[in-house]
């Protein structure tokens, strides 16, 4: 890309995305795929399944697909999908597994850090 600067500091979310898209011109998906593994309780089909499909959504370019890739699309969810578990379910945990409700709020706690320096500079 042209006109690339690398940043110093990481990415600040959703609107430092779209300002990224908007002053390169083109597509950029933000959401984080979460780390599913080593959590107690274990990760549910569902949010394997979301990781898998917002994977697809990140390689393939497309947030949804045009008619013509739809099954191609569904398809390669569905795979990530079972590999993933098939992943997890084969992973050995080295250390005890994290807390879910801790992990949201040590990540709440970031973020309003962050918001607040954000702040402090604007």
């Amino acid at each position: 890309m042209q006109g690339h600067r690398e940043s110093k500091r990481p990415s600040t979310g959703a609107k430092t995305c779209r300002r990224l898209a908007l002053r390169y011109d083109v597509s950029i998906m933000c959401r984080n795929i979460r780390t599913l593994h080593n959590f107690d309780p274990p990760a549910t089909s569902d949010e394997i399944r979301a990781a898998a499909l917002q994977y697809v959504r990140k390689v393939s370019g497309q947030t949804k697909p045009a008619k013509a890739n739809e099954e191609a699309f569904a398809i390669a969810v569905d795979e990530v999908t079972a590999i993933t578990e098939r992943l997890l379910g084969e992973l050995v945990a080295f250390a005890p597994a994290k807390n879910r409700e801790e992990e949201a709020a040590k990540a709440k706690a970031r973020w309003q850090k962050r918001a607040a320096r954000m702040s402090q500079s604007a």
